[in-house]
């Protein structure tokens, strides 16, 4: 009997003594200790903290925007469309913009998606430019019109059609 009970004290006493064991080479949670013959170091255990995460968020969907210029250069008329959801409806919508100001010979000079767009005029010509930002679609019409000789260059309209966040 006495050795039964040694046996179940030392087993108890084990039991306890694995409750406080602390984790090894004084790695943080989350990390396990590497390394030995004089030198250690913690790297994270695979998967820990993952189940503390929510679900993550899907990725942002955008859509595309059209903008148009139409001009009727015989009558310096000038339609302009932004922000539409496809080209064709942006070059209809500056073709009747052009021609609701009276202008007889409207055609389309550009269409742009997910851009800005600038006139730009000088004496005797005119150029329609597009890009990234305004400042680019301007710094390169008025570089146009200036290589072309034209004097007084300067932008004549400027807008933009970015794409819309839609989730």
């Amino acid at each position: 009997m006495k050795t039964f009970t040694q046996t179940l004290l030392l087993m108890v006493a084990g039991l306890l003594w694995n409750g406080l064991v602390h984790a090894e080479g004084n790695c943080p949670p989350g990390q396990y200790p590497v390394g030995g013959q004089g030198w250690q170091g913690c790297n994270p255990i695979p998967g820990y903290g993952n189940q503390q995460q929510g679900p993550q968020q899907p990725a942002p969907q955008w859509e595309s925007r059209w903008g148009a210029i139409a001009t009727s250069t015989l009558d310096g008329i000038l339609g302009v469309s932004t922000d539409k959801r496809s080209e064709r409806e942006a070059s209809r919508v500056a073709m009747q913009d052009c021609q609701s100001k009276g202008g007889a010979k409207c055609k389309v000079d550009a269409s742009y998606d997910n851009q800005c767009a600038a006139v730009v005029v000088g004496d005797g010509g005119y150029n329609v430019q597009n890009a990234s930002t305004l400042d680019k679609a301007v710094a390169t019409g008025t570089k146009i019109c200036r290589d072309g000789g034209f004097a007084n260059c300067h932008a004549y309209y400027t807008a933009c059609s970015l794409p819309v966040r839609i989730r």
